[in-house]
């Protein structure tokens, strides 16, 4: 297993990806043997979100660490959509209702039609809670989870408060001794051009982070879709830093922030899809493959994400450790 070194870490540059997958024993049982292989292979990366599986992605997570060992899994989650706790028995309406609505910690005409909120208090409950569903005493990374949806329905200046007020809960954690890092985890965001909605522009945020952490802040981390059919996170020049436009994945490296890429494999996509000249370039026959060695290629990514529920799964993806990664200049001449 390689890794890539950040501060005083070393993650593997595959993670685990704890998406998708129906609600039932046999999807958890699965989940828990996959991830249990895959630390014992050396990946030490798992990503999750209190939302995934209404809340049983985290359990999962949270039984494997446990048997593992705490230490040995750098574990990140997220908060940002309203979540539903599958396990309570309760009907969605009522959990919804008594958790959000009588408690006033959720204001109606400020919840998206998504069901995405954003708010200190709603964050702070959020942490807590996965915090629970994990039994650990901390997170390593805590994502704000597709922020940039608020800026369909709200004013920029009102987003901008809405981040400083997130991002101030989340340094307070990192007080408290239960959070390490934190970050963004967005879809749209950083895939946009400058001007769009929905675009969110790192150097202002590194600036919020810093208005509520000081320049020791402890906003590290951002994950992004990136992957052969996905390329704008590397290729759409729509950051701008000190006078220069740059991609997002340039702009990470250059304000020392760690870049995980989720749908490293286009959610299944790319299977089938892989044309015979690419695979010949990379010298590789499968298209996960291909698709792997595309993205961990690419400077500037720390760890690719995959979704990963079954162990064949897993160990099919790690066989592209085999093979080193394609160098930078011969990365590069793909896109001339």
């Amino acid at each position: 297993m390689r890794y890539k070194k950040f501060l005083d870490l070393k993650l593997s540059e595959i993670g685990v990806g704890t998406y998708l997958g129906e609600l039932d024993e046999g999807t958890d049982r699965r989940y828990e043997e996959t991830i249990e292989r895959a630390v014992s292979l050396g990946v030490n990366v798992v990503d999750t979100a209190i939302n995934y599986r209404y809340m049983k992605s985290e359990r999962v997570v949270g039984r494997v660490m446990k048997k593992v060992g705490r230490e040995k899994v750098f574990v990140s989650t997220k908060g940002g959509y309203i979540p539903f706790d599958a396990d309570s028995g309760e009907d969605p309406k009522d959990f919804f209702e008594r958790n959000f609505l009588r408690t006033g910690l959720v204001k109606l005409e400020e919840m998206t039609p998504q069901g995405h909120y954003l708010s200190g208090e709603f964050i702070n409950w959020c942490f807590e809670r996965s915090l629970k569903n994990m039994e650990t005493d901390y997170i390593d990374v805590y994502f704000l989870h597709n922020p940039e949806e608020q800026l369909l329905f709200i004013s920029r200046e009102r987003f901008g408060e809405k981040i400083r007020e997130c991002f101030g809960v989340l340094e307070e954690k990192v007080r408290e001794g239960k959070l390490r890092f934190y970050g963004l985890a967005t879809w749209h965001g950083f895939r946009v051009p400058s001007g769009s909605r929905q675009h969110l522009d790192l150097p202002d945020l590194i600036r919020t982070a810093e208005s509520v952490g000081g320049k020791n802040h402890h906003f590290k981390f951002l994950q992004l879709p990136y992957n052969l059919g996905m390329t704008e996170a590397f290729t759409l020049k729509n950051q701008s830093l000190n006078g220069k436009e740059v991609s997002t994945i340039e702009a990470c490296r250059l304000l020392g922030l760690y870049v995980y890429t989720s749908a490293s494999l286009y959610q299944g996509n790319v299977i089938g899809r892989v044309p015979k000249s690419l695979k010949e370039r990379f010298g590789l026959e499968k298209d996960v493959h291909v698709a792997l060695q595309f993205v961990r290629s690419t400077p500037g990514v720390g760890t690719a994400l995959v979704g990963m529920s079954r162990v064949e799964h897993l160990e099919e993806n790690l066989e592209v450790e085999r093979f080193e990664p394609i160098k930078e200049e011969e990365f590069l001449s793909l896109f001339k």
